[in-house]
Formats: C-alpha cells, structure tokens, sequence
C-alpha cells in the first residue's frame, strides 16, 4: 500500500503563491451606505462598522476601492463573500 504525500506549495515568482492580493470593492446604483459598512464589517476581519462606512465613502467619491489584502486564498473568501451580499466587486488584483 502506498501513501500520497502531498508537499507544501513553493510559490516563485509569478505563481500567484505567497503573493498579496487585493480584494476592491466598486461604487454601485443600488448599495447604500450601510448596506456597505454592514458587508465590509461583517466579512473583513478587524473591521467595524465605523470602519466599514469609512470605506464606504471612499468607495462612494473615489469609485472603487481596496478594503482588503493579503493572501489568495483568503482574499478568494472575502472577494467571494462580498459578492454574494450583493457588493459589486472588481476582479481580484495581484499587488
């Protein structure tokens, strides 16, 4: 019988692995403020709803912007969960 091994990941560069990557959220029509702060607040660790309309605003007067980054798999998560309460999000960006 035989065991699979499974070695850890060894990102170089380009690979996407040990990177940071950038969760942006865009301005919308149909989020409110709150709505927002509840979202970024509720998803983003470390962030307060306080937090969460300061972002708010920034997204609101500049567009778009980054609420989070950091690793890929989490940032897939956030990015992930984000969406499904109806944030409009922008492709993940590698940094």
């Amino acid at each position: 019988m035989t065991e699979t091994v499974e070695l850890p990941r060894v990102g170089g560069p380009g690979s996407g692995l040990g990177d940071n990557w950038r969760v942006i959220v865009l301005n919308d029509n149909h989020n409110t403020f709150e709505g927002v702060a509840q979202a970024l607040s509720t998803t983003l660790p470390g962030v307060s709803y306080d937090a969460g309309m300061t972002m708010a605003n920034r997204i609101h007067s500049s567009g778009r912007a980054i609420v989070w980054t950091g690793a890929r798999e989490p940032a897939e998560h956030y990015w992930e969960r984000l969406k499904d309460q109806g944030l409009t999000m922008a492709p993940l960006e590698q940094s």
